[in-house]
């Protein structure tokens, strides 16, 4: 039982760890590509909690930004959070399969308005997915 907590114990710390480190990197790194793919999934996890609480954002497109919310946020993972480059793809897939579901419900300000990072990495993300217009 002791090594089962000691393991949970690490790997909880490396998970801990490699979001700091991508916090800090993009906090620290100078404006560009580099910055914008390490405040990926801040910036996600970020947007998930202000879309949740607006009451703009529909049911079926809260509880999929939910459902990824708690993806990423969950230590059990497809790649594990670790492993360098790869470790946060399938958070940032997941995360980028319900905004590009979200967006088919909701206007894409409100989506911009819930975005904390660069506006344009978002409209990227989203592409050509058909906004609702506001009611």
């Amino acid at each position: 039982m002791r090594d089962w907590l000691i393991g949970l114990a690490v790997a909880t710390a490396c998970l801990v760890v490699s979001w700091a480190v991508l916090v800090l990197l993009a906090r620290r790194l100078p404006p560009g590509i580099l910055r914008d793919l390490a405040a990926f999934v801040p910036d996600c996890v970020t947007a998930v909690r202000r879309l949740r609480r607006d009451p703009r954002v529909p049911r079926r497109a809260r509880v999929a930004i939910v459902v990824a919310g708690l993806w990423v946020a969950s230590p059990i993972d497809l790649i594990p959070e670790f492993l360098p480059v790869i470790g946060p793809l399938d958070d940032i897939v997941v995360v980028a399969l319900a905004l590009r579901y979200a967006a088919r419900q909701v206007p894409r300000q409100v989506l911009l308005d819930a975005w904390p990072g660069e506006p344009r990495l978002l409209l990227r993300l989203l592409g050509g997915a058909v906004t609702s217009s506001p009611s």
